[in-house]
């Protein structure tokens, strides 16, 4: 049994035949139609959610199967002290697969220790987020057709951003990737994150603090929100919660064909007036995310369809 806790439990070549699995089931929708029939997917939440819980749902009832769980840990066990390793050989017994999302890092992992079902790491605190980064090589492969030679700019909140750092360690085994990190100094990099980076010689990256000045040379900017709920204080939230906002004006310094990417939701860091501008694509990534978690499960309930 196979369990899904980082972007790395899958080599390239898995990631390669995901992505091919996740581009015939858009292509060919029906034939994947019942593949799940008489299965059940529970998704198990201990902090809010709408995209990755809904795709994850929405992807098993695609596929013809069924879902059960919960989506906040007041709506659990959890509030009586029921512990995660109890929850999950709880759940076991009920469902097929599980998707966990977990404010504290390395829940989803002691989860899939005590599970008889493939667990499916939803998120854990500031950690991992594999299956958004699964939608966002999906959504790079699908729009470019390569990560090799790419210059890839990421903006936001780069400390905390879970998205952000799952997505560089899966970048890091393609070939001459330039990244740009576009960052205030309170919100830079981790160290642990750059100490990768260093050990990639063929990586290269630059850390700014203007976005405006890289914009031109970028095939990727990949947006994120300062996020609330990883600052200790409110003072410091509020003071940098608004340091970038993606604009009309900036996006004219930007190529014909870059992307722009989001993992959602967006506060005000991208601008709505952008919305329908063709490289904001950050709409079509949500459903190619819901396309790739199709594929996922398909994986881990290893079940082919011809």
């Amino acid at each position: 049994m196979k369990n899904v806790m980082s972007p790395l439990d899958f080599s390239v070549e898995e990631l390669e035949a995901l992505m091919d699995k996740a581009t015939d089931i858009m292509a060919h929708p029906q034939k994947y139609a019942h593949a799940c029939d008489g299965k059940i997917l529970a998704t198990l939440f201990y902090e809010p959610s709408t995209r990755t819980r809904l795709s994850f749902e929405a992807a098993m009832l695609r596929l013809g199967g069924k879902t059960l769980g919960f989506h906040s840990a007041d709506s659990s066990s959890a509030t009586k002290g029921e512990t995660v390793a109890d929850t999950i050989r709880v759940i076991s017994s009920f469902a097929d697969i599980c998707a966990m999302r977990h404010p504290k890092e390395g829940a989803p992992m002691v989860a899939a220790e005590k599970s008889s079902i493939p667990v499916i790491n939803a998120g854990d605190g500031g950690h991992q987020h594999p299956t958004q980064t699964l939608t966002d090589l999906m959504t790079i492969h699908s729009l470019k057709g390569h990560f090799d030679n790419l210059t890839i700019g990421m903006c936001g909140d780069l400390k905390f951003g879970r998205t952000v750092h799952s997505l560089i360690e899966a970048l890091l085994r393609y070939s001459n990737i330039h990244f740009v990190f576009i960052s205030p100094k309170e919100l830079m990099l981790p160290g642990y994150i750059k100490d990768k980076l260093d050990s990639h010689p063929d990586i290269q990256y630059e850390e700014v603090t203007t976005l405006e000045e890289v914009l031109p040379k970028l095939d990727v900017l990949y947006m994120t929100r300062v996020q609330r709920e990883r600052f200790f204080n409110e003072e410091d939230y509020v003071r940098l919660k608004d340091f970038y906002i993606l604009d009309k004006k900036k996006m004219a310094l930007a190529g014909p064909d870059m992307l722009v990417l989001h993992p959602l939701p967006r506060v005000n860091e991208i601008s709505t007036e952008i919305d329908d501008d063709p490289r904001a694509v950050f709409f079509k990534q949500v459903k190619f995310g819901m396309y790739i978690r199709m594929a996922l499960i398909l994986k881990l309930l290893d079940i082919n369809v011809d």
